[in-house]
């Protein structure tokens, strides 16, 4: 259990400004009809489209992909397909593909894919066999092997993984690997990977740069500031300015006072990795750390015109999600505390949060319906008791 512990703590700060919102609305130039739709932009070496009704045919250059038609790649051989919002998939060999009958839904048959989001595009969703994974403003790769195992890792952003059929949801952030094992029938925990190795990936580097290769490298950043422990450091001296004799001593108001000193001058890129390493410090008071951090950075203005100009232009919806998806990593147990605290500070980001997962990784509690127990039953009026 502790090295599980561990192994998340670690991970909180792998986290950027780099998370999404599980939003449903799609730009206004971009229809979901469209973005149904992808073009083949590019083939090395055995490509087929499999259209619906016809014979399978080799892969071109600007080939539509709608739903109904399936890509399949060969051995040594690898594909890039591109919407028209510019979200891109890329697919490694022995896979197949195929838009899902959803908007913004992919399937993947079998094989390796890489699935880049941009930011506030629109959600997507990923289906892998029983597994799906909802993703925004996100770059992720995964596996469906043969033997039925999932593997699903978040290069940026965060990705919300559920198992539908027990009702598993997991919460996988920048520098995590969540598998399904299809003899236990559940998702593992999610476990850390290293960043910097997986850029080495052929669907990362086998084709021109992704435009999240700056998100990317941030992300490798966070990962080595959390093995390097760097920001307690940071912390510890600004509550030891405040008085108190320790982070553990430190009164509430004394570590949200430090806390708060460091937000003015830390860059926004770094944001959510400090409040990582808050909760991580004091997790009791995760809630009120993202209070502090959402409303001491980019002060909130009211409910009026300015309230929204406070959402879309100062803080963005990625960044509010984010600085939520480090708390709940921090202090997972705290995950409903945390949002509400938030929207009763700042209401108007209610739309930048997404559907939350269960905040640890378990099955959705089953519903138990009670016996019947006649004594519970009453008479109907309309049939009144017979006498004796």
């Amino acid at each position: 259990m502790n090295a599980i512990m561990n192994i998340q703590i670690r991970v909180i700060l792998t986290t950027a400004p780099l998370a999404f919102a599980l939003a449903t609305w799609f730009p206004n130039k971009v229809s979901a009809d469209e973005l149904r739709e992808a073009q083949v932009t590019q083939v090395i070496q055995d490509v087929k489209v499999l259209p619906s009704g016809a014979a399978p045919r080799p892969a071109a250059l600007n080939d539509d992909v709608r739903p109904g038609t399936a890509v399949q790649t060969g051995t040594q051989s690898r594909s890039e397909l591109t919407f028209k919002d510019q979200t891109i998939t890329r697919l490694g060999e022995k896979t197949i593909y195929s838009p899902g009958e959803g908007a913004r839904t992919i399937d993947l048959g079998s094989g390796q894919f890489l699935l880049y989001v941009p930011k506030k595009a629109g959600g997507a969703k990923v289906k892998m066999g029983p597994v799906t994974a909802a993703i925004t403003g996100t770059t992720v790769v995964g596996n469906v092997a043969p033997s039925g195992i999932v593997e699903f890792t978040v290069l940026e952003g965060t990705a919300r993984v559920r198992l539908d059929s027990v009702g598993q949801c997991l919460l996988v952030v920048a520098g995590q690997k969540v598998i399904y094992d299809p003899i236990a029938m559940r998702l593992e925990d999610p476990v850390e990977v290293d960043l910097q190795q997986q850029q080495t990936n052929p669907l990362v580097t086998g084709f021109r740069p992704l435009p999240s290769t700056p998100y990317m490298n941030v992300a490798v950043e966070n990962q080595r500031r959390a093995a390097a422990g760097t920001g307690g450091a940071e912390l510890a001296r600004a509550v030891s300015a405040s008085g108190a004799a320790s982070i553990g001593a430190a009164t509430p108001e004394q570590f949200l006072a430090a806390f708060s000193s460091l937000l003015v001058r830390y860059p926004q890129a770094e944001i959510c990795d400090l409040v990582g390493t808050a909760v991580r410090l004091r997790p009791e008071l995760a809630d009120r750390i993202v209070v502090a951090a959402v409303t001491g950075s980019r002060p909130v203005r009211g409910y009026s015109k300015e309230a929204k100009d406070f959402k879309e232009k100062e803080m963005p919806c990625d960044w509010v999600q984010c600085i939520v998806d480090a708390a709940i990593a921090g202090n997972p147990r705290m995950a409903n505390e945390i949002i509400n605290a938030l929207l009763q500070a700042a209401p108007m980001l209610r739309e930048c949060l997404g559907e939350p997962c269960f905040p640890a990784n378990q099955f959705r509690p089953p519903l138990v319906i009670s016996p019947i127990n006649p004594a519970t039953f009453v008479n109907s009026p309309e049939k009144p008791p017979k006498g004796d």
